[in-house]
């Protein structure tokens, strides 16, 4: 049985085939013909729905992917609160800097060396403070350690030789001694004298030192309370000398007895005297250097 014309024989129709033809049924008019360019819109807008869904999608994971990194941010600092700490600053490089002005450049500087005290007491030239018996050795007693000695005859004279005994008058006027100061002290029965004599510089006193032999001895000076001693007894003396200064001392007996190696209070009272006499002294270059250096 064949439906219409041409129902046997012919290939079958090809809708993509342009040679194929298209069947006829029977008095069926051109109505079912299918709307190609409807069909193309359609799928162009379901194309488009696709990508719309497309890109949302993306956009949606975007933003999901950043609140997942920022709720990792702050559960790393273990707060959503902004910190103060300096963790939380710009980094170095971040931090604009301002190159544009000129760099401060400083000198090296250096203290001043400090004023030696020896220089001051020294040379006539610096050593210029007052200078008397009460002014290197004032008070009326002597404190060392726990020996008290009472003050007693002072002398100041520029005649350095009527002060001394011995070979020291040569001695010190060869070196141009200028001045001669004497205190004397006295403790138990034991008194001693300590002389300073005054040079122009630290070499004369120096050499008046290294000249002096066991004969240069300081004349005792006896007086306000302490009786005569060491005029014809055996008595110790000491020499020394600093800065412009030579100083002696002679101690002894004020009844008059030899001093021997076992007086101990004699070598004592001495040594006593020697030393302060050396502490004024370096107090007195103490004094005019602390003043220079604060002018």
């Amino acid at each position: 049985m064949s439906y219409g014309q041409g129902g046997q024989g012919q290939p079958p129709w090809d809708p993509w085939n342009s040679g194929s033809q298209r069947p006829q049924w029977g008095s069926q008019t051109d109505d079912r013909t299918p709307d190609w360019a409807a069909l193309a819109d359609a799928s162009e807008s379901r194309n488009r729905r696709r990508r719309l869904l497309l890109i949302c999608g993306g956009a949606l994971a975007t933003v999901a992917v950043g609140v997942a990194v920022a709720v990792a941010v702050v559960s790393a600092n273990g707060s959503s609160q902004a910190s103060n700490t300096p963790s939380n600053l710009p980094a170095t490089a971040d931090i604009p800097s301002d190159t544009t002005g000129p760099t401060p450049s400083f000198e090296p500087t250096s203290a001043p060396p400090p004023l030696d005290p020896e220089d001051f007491i020294s040379s006539v030239k610096k050593d210029t403070a007052p200078l008397s018996p009460d002014i290197l050795f004032p008070g009326s007693s002597l404190t060392m350690g726990d020996r008290v000695y009472l003050k007693g005859a002072k002398a100041d004279t520029t005649n350095c030789a009527s002060a001394v005994k011995g070979t020291l008058g040569t001695v010190l006027t060869k070196n141009s001694c200028k001045r001669m100061l004497r205190v004397t002290y006295s403790k138990g029965g034991v008194a001693a004298t300590v002389g300073v004599a005054v040079f122009d510089t630290a070499a004369q006193a120096a050499k008046a030192k290294g000249q002096a032999d066991a004969k240069s001895i300081i004349a005792s000076l006896p007086g306000n309370g302490v009786n005569a001693f060491c005029n014809s007894a055996v008595c110790r003396s000491t020499t020394n000398s600093y800065g412009r200064y030579a100083y002696f001392t002679l101690g002894g007996y004020t009844s008059g007895k030899d001093v021997t190696a076992k007086d101990t209070a004699v070598f004592t009272a001495g040594d006593d005297l020697a030393e302060f006499a050396f502490r004024q002294i370096r107090r007195r270059g103490e004094s005019q250097a602390s003043a220079a250096a604060s002018e």
